[in-house]
């Protein structure tokens, strides 16, 4: 009798993939967390293959994928089938989806319901909430139901509004304390790690330092437990001045524009497809058809005179 492989239960990690236990002790090991976002399966699969530690299906899919010029639109829906690819092609690294905004700042409750979709239905390993004070609530609610929680403090893109743009944020003695606050007040609700955006270096490794979870840094100096950079960022897959924290690592932009060029240019000229890029059939075979076809031919032809003279 033989017997199939149980599948893992809903919240125990794949083999292979990277548990939490695993992510802190690189942490208490010192070495640095890689985060890098996705939104499907090619970009998950080759961020996997790159040795990436965490995979965000972050929101800023609604400005990169989705031609939105804030973050805000990103809706559930849209989210989960970001989600639901980049999970299938990331299989090591954690799947973490950002929760876009409206499906958790109203309340507990509906943090609750939009995050466990997230997990059941588009199969992330965890959740990332923007912001302290209320969210707080919202992790401990999701922490507390079995749903690991990613928090974001600093400049959080859903509430930019809110703090003047996208801005640096923690730059006076008091935001900063503020910070730490918001950061201790997550850790304690359950969150697994912190994302700090646009943090003074000073304050995001005060932060470090005062955490026990790893904190992940983007424009937040070389202190924290690892870094996170935007798919399209890095990569260089858009026109115009990157970010200040934004290193690009290539640029894809101009390699992909000049070889869509070149596509337009052969087929336009003639030159694409050549013979090697055609199949062929057996010779007796086309012989056949082409009898075959001008049988048909003949036969339309006939009838439409038939049909004519009647």
């Amino acid at each position: 009798m033989t017997t199939r492989p149980r599948k893992p239960a809903p919240n125990t990690p794949a083999p292979g993939k990277l548990s939490l236990t695993e992510l802190a002790q690189l942490k208490g090991r010192g070495q640095k967390i890689v985060m890098v976002t996705a939104y499907d399966a090619p970009s998950g699969a080759l961020a996997d293959a790159a040795g990436v530690d965490l995979v965000l299906v972050g929101d800023s899919a609604a400005m990169v994928v989705l031609g939105h010029d804030s973050t805000v639109p990103a809706t559930v829906d849209e989210m989960l089938v970001l989600t639901r690819a980049a999970t299938r092609g990331a299989r090591r690294p954690l799947v973490i989806a950002d929760l876009p905004f409206g499906s958790f700042q109203v309340s507990d409750e509906k943090a609750l319901e939009n995050g466990i979709r997230f997990v059941k239905e588009a199969g992330a390993d965890a959740v990332k909430l923007e912001g302290g004070g209320p969210t707080v609530s919202r992790a401990a609610a999701l922490v507390a139901a079995g749903v690991p929680v990613m928090g974001h403090i600093g400049l959080t893109p859903q509430s930019a509004t809110m703090l003047g743009g996208f801005k640096a944020q923690g730059r006076t003695a008091e935001q900063a304390r503020r910070l730490v606050q918001d950061a201790r007040e997550l850790e304690a609700a359950g969150c697994f790690s912190l994302v700090l955006e646009a943090v003074p270096a000073p304050v995001a490794e005060a932060v470090t330092e005062q955490l026990s979870i790893p904190t992940i840094g983007i424009g937040a100096g070389a202190g924290c437990d690892g870094q996170v950079l935007v798919w399209h960022d890095l990569l260089g897959l858009y026109e115009g001045r990157p970010p200040r924290f934004v290193k690009q690592y290539a640029d894809l932009h101009t390699q992909i524009k000049q070889a869509l060029e070149r596509y337009v240019d052969d087929v336009r000229s003639g030159a694409f497809p050549e013979e090697r890029h055609t199949y062929a059939m057996p010779e007796d075979e086309l012989e056949a058809f082409r009898a075959l076809v001008d049988s048909a031919i003949s036969s339309f032809a006939s009838g439409g005179s038939e049909a004519k003279q009647a």
